[in-house]
Formats: C-alpha cells, structure tokens, sequence
C-alpha cells in the first residue's frame, strides 16, 4: 500500500522544525492519520486538517480516477473487491472474477483500464481475506471447493456484486480463466445481469444445468489451442447457447493456449490479448 511521506522534520501547521503534527495520507482508502498535536498548534488545527483533506482528494481526482479496496461480509467470512471509478459517472459497472489465484493486481489492473474507459470497475473477491494462496495447492483448494458446491459457488458472486453495487443502469460480469468459468457459472444462474464476458475460461456445463435462465449477453473469447477447454467444448456450449435461445458471440484466437491474456505467463498472446481486449470493449460500448 502506498502511503505519502510522513511530514516531521517541518510542522506543516506552523513551518517550523518542531515535529509536533504528522498527518499520513493513505492515498488507496482515502484516510489521513494525525499524531501528536498539543500545545500553540491546536489554534490551527483544524485549519490544517482541512488543508490537508482538500490536498488529498484533488491528489485522488488528478490520478484519473478513485481507487478503493473495500471489505464485505458472506455469512462469517470477510472478502474484499477493488473499486475503481472513472473520473464521470458511470452508466455501466463491469464486476471482474479473478482467476485461480485469487485477486490480485492482475485484476486491478483490468479494473483500472476499465476505469480510464469510463466504466466502473469492480474486482471481486470469492475466496476471502483470510484464504492462504501461497501455491497451486491452495489455488487447487479454493476453487475445487466452489466446483464441488456450486451453491456456494453462486451466493459469492451474487452477495459480492450485491455488496458494491451502486445502482448503474447496466451490469456486466466479466472473467478470466477461473473467473470465466465463473462468469458462466452466473450466466447459467439467472444473474439479473446485462452481459457475461468469459476470457479464456472453462466451458464445461455440470451436469444437471443449463443456460435456460440467462438473462444477458453471453461473449466468449478464446484460444483455438486452449488445452483446458478445447474447440469440441467451444462447440458444445455454442450449441447450448443456441438451443437456449440466448444471444451470444464468440471469438477464437488462432494459435492462442489457455491464459493468453497474461504477461509474464508461457501462454502470453500479445496479438491476442490485445484484440480480445478490443473486443470486449465494443462489447460494452454496444450495451451501453
């Protein structure tokens, strides 16, 4: 987390080196912590304080965008989302799913680009805070418990998106690998939702399910040499989608294997990446 300087070699209330006020700006949560006021200082304290708020937040409005980690309860469980806001208000919140590997800065990112685009953003968060993520063990662990509850699998996504909604007009659910998997896993759900946007995800429908209760748009983007889901269940689910009566698209990626939207990743697509991007921005551009 970056935190601005503390300011104690020089008082920032009376310019001298008294080291009597420190004010500590959290420039992610947006809080200013005050240490040690006494003496003549108090006169101006306020003063000061309101200073130093104003200079925060034109520091937040000059970065392009209000950026904040918030916390939410499900049950006993403590889970966080990445809120990104785009300088105007938004008529559309794009909600992202992390992949495997829980949220991290790929998916703030993702959120801040969507951010610049003017969309509100908001990563989510389905394993929870206190979740240990050290290596593909716990990866395996965390997501094969929402696999094998499907149930629970769902109550994450709805009471997430429920809990940093902000009543834009349009909603999108947008994923990446795992996330895609989830994306669909909303879809088939019944979601209340504008649109599902899958990146490279598993396309497999369990068993017992179907897309008969999908509401939005469904946009795939995928690679022709995934080797997690391949071409036979592209097929498999267009041909559901179709029987299903849902509108949908999918777009394939010659060449591109299973995270191809990842940098640093072995399977890293740069032309991919980047037009699969592009197309999920007209994807958004056309429901807004």
């Amino acid at each position: 987390m970056k935190r601005s300087e503390a300011r104690s070699k020089k008082c920032v209330v009376c310019d001298y080196n008294c080291n009597s006020l420190q004010i500590v700006a959290d420039l992610n949560l947006q809080t200013i912590s005050i240490h040690n006021v006494s003496g003549v200082h108090k006169m101006m304290f306020i003063r000061s304080i309101l200073q130093s708020i104003f200079l925060l937040v034109a520091t937040q409005t000059i970065a392009a965008g209000h950026n904040s980690m918030i916390t939410y309860q499900i049950g006993d469980n403590e889970y966080k989302a990445f809120v990104a806001e785009p300088e105007s208000t938004a008529s559309t919140t794009v909600y992202i799913i992390h992949d495997w590997n829980g949220l991290d800065d790929y998916e703030i990112g993702r959120a801040k680009m969507l951010a610049e685009q003017g969309y509100r953003a908001v990563a989510l968060d389905l394993f929870g805070v206190d979740a240990k993520l050290d290596g593909f063990d716990d990866y395996r662990r965390e997501t094969g418990k929402l696999y094998k509850d499907r149930s629970e699998f769902r109550t994450r996504i709805s009471k997430g998106i429920e809990a940093t909604s902000k009543g834009t007009a349009r909603s999108i659910l947008a994923g990446y690998c795992f996330g895609g998997a989830a994306v669909l896993e909303g879809a088939r759900a019944g979601f209340p939702l504008d649109g599902f946007v899958s990146f490279h995800g598993g396309l497999a429908t369990p068993e017992g399910q179907d897309y008969s209760n999908t509401q939005g748009t469904v946009l795939l983007l995928h690679g022709s040499a995934d080797p997690v889901s391949g071409m036979d269940d592209l097929a498999g689910l267009l041909n559901e989608l179709t029987e299903a009566g849902v509108e949908h698209t999918a777009r394939v990626y010659g060449g591109a294997r299973h995270s191809f939207t990842v940098q640093g990743s072995r399977d890293y697509l740069e032309d991919a990446d980047e037009k699969s991007w592009q197309a999920f921005l007209e994807f958004l551009s056309e429901k807004s």
